[in-house]
């Protein structure tokens, strides 16, 4: 499941952010976030998104990937860091990738992750694999 977003119409300002957030697109967000075992947040057509989901794939996860076009990198990550990560986190660089409704980070922690062996518990952990 890839679904491509642009900027919809109505926002709203975070309060200590200059980027308008639409709030359709963080309820959608939180959402996704909340409901989803493991998911992938990337700019459409990025290759660590590619690599990330292939890895993923490579353990037997299927997770769905939410692609946005580049002129919304703002946008997504204000609203992820102000209504999914919380606490004054701030989402820098995509792909992001989140496991079991929290923020598990981006491509170098899922590859550390993966070499160290800690992936595979980390994913039973968030009910993404039963084995």
């Amino acid at each position: 499941m890839r679904e491509h977003h642009s900027p919809p119409s109505t926002a709203h300002e975070i309060p200590g952010s200059s980027v308008a957030v639409p709030e359709p697109v963080a309820a959608h967000l939180l959402k996704l976030v909340s409901d989803t075992a493991v998911i992938i947040i990337g700019k459409r057509e990025c290759c660590m998104c590619h690599v990330v989901l292939k890895l993923l794939q490579g353990h037997g996860v299927n997770p769905p990937v939410y692609e946005f076009y580049e002129d919304c990198e703002a946008t997504v990550a204000a609203a992820l860091s102000d209504t999914v990560v919380g606490c004054g986190a701030k989402v820098m660089e995509f792909p992001v990738v989140f496991m079991g409704g929290k923020l598990f980070g981006g491509l170098d922690r899922v590859m550390a992750a993966h070499i160290s062996g800690e992936l595979v518990p980390v994913l039973k952990q968030a009910g993404a694999l039963w084995l």
